[in-house]
């Protein structure tokens, strides 16, 4: 347990590359809003030492093909209702109360081999 804004809370370890329900609203201008799975980014170190705040990428069903390196595609499994894409470029480090429930579904390492190469492409780290 953990003190926050003054109550107890149950620290929850987020994992990365797990995908969890988040709400992002409120938004501004382009940012992905309304309450929808989105990947853990962040390190595990973060993750473990249960960091107040959380970095994540949205998800959406709205599917466009080709559209690497700026998303990349997930079929429907586990938890993960829809086949979605992960929009590498709407990157957003969110409360920890925004994130609602159980992990949905972890990418595999293969997934997260392209995650992080498409990452390092769209912030310019190549």
């Amino acid at each position: 347990m953990r003190l926050t804004n003054g109550t107890l809370s149950t620290l929850m370890a987020y994992k990365r590359g797990g995908i969890y329900l988040a709400n992002l609203n409120p938004t501004r201008g382009t940012e992905s809003g309304k309450t929808r799975p989105c990947m853990v980014m962040q390190s595990k170190l973060l993750n473990d030492v249960g960091h107040p705040s959380t970095t994540v990428l949205p998800l959406t069903t709205q599917l466009i093909e080709g559209a690497e390196p700026l998303r990349l595609r997930l079929v429907s499994r586990d938890g993960l209702e829809y086949d979605s894409d992960i929009m590498l470029d709407q990157t957003r480090t969110i409360d920890n109360q925004r994130i609602n429930g159980d992990m949905l579904t972890l990418l595999s390492e293969q997934e997260m081999g392209k995650i992080e190469l498409f990452m390092r492409i769209v912030l310019g780290l190549e």
